[in-house]
């Protein structure tokens, strides 16, 4: 299921004021797409960003839709017994996300490219019954089987559907006796939803 979450106003604000300015470089860069792929892919990395929260990418504080809607799907999940897998590309939000909804009285598992522990961390989720397990995209990627999680979210949209199906088939595999539910999180009218279109 999509869920397609209007950002708060405050946000709205900034990323719009980002919008234009970014619009603006990538319009100019365009011309020579070879010689500026990078810094055009940056502006659209940044907007991403912008997407899920402003202090990302530094510029300012705002309450984030996605957070918030997080917390209520975890909520919710959790009273009726389910475990999800939450799933972000971006440490620094899946970090913020699991923050909040630690703050909100559910345990949490968590797990990126950096973590050093990665076996027991994995074998800890599997056995305990934390109802959430907050997973890199990078991390999340081959040979992870986590059966006991029912539920995926999506924080972000990610440009390839093939990676966004693996990241979600570490719950849907032989073994998983439940229907998987998975719940994208799409903030309106930004660059999430033309990376959406685009897949």
């Amino acid at each position: 299921q999509d869920l397609v979450l209007d950002l708060h106003p405050a946000h709205r604000r900034i990323y719009d004021r980002r919008l234009t300015r970014e619009r603006q470089k990538v319009l100019g860069l365009a011309e020579d797409m070879n010689a500026n792929r990078f810094e055009i892919f940056r502006s659209l990395t940044l907007l991403r960003q912008l997407a899920l929260a402003p202090d990302l990418v530094d510029e300012g504080e705002a309450p984030s839709a996605k957070i918030d809607a997080l917390v209520e799907l975890l909520v919710e999940a959790s009273a009726e017994g389910h475990r999800a897998l939450v799933l972000s590309q971006f440490t620094r939000f899946l970090a913020r996300a699991r923050a909040a909804v630690t703050e909100a009285g559910i345990a949490s598992a968590y797990l990126d490219g950096s973590t050093t522990n990665r076996a027991a961390v994995i074998d800890g989720f599997r056995t305990g019954d934390a109802p959430a397990f907050f997973v890199s995209l990078k991390a999340g990627g081959v040979g992870l089987n986590l059966v006991e999680a029912d539920y995926v979210i999506l924080l972000d949209p990610w440009w390839n559907p093939a990676v966004e199906a693996q990241a979600i088939d570490r719950a849907h595999r032989i073994g998983q006796t439940r229907p998987v539910i998975v719940y994208r999180l799409v903030a309106k009218g930004t660059i999430e939803e033309k990376v959406m279109a685009l897949k």
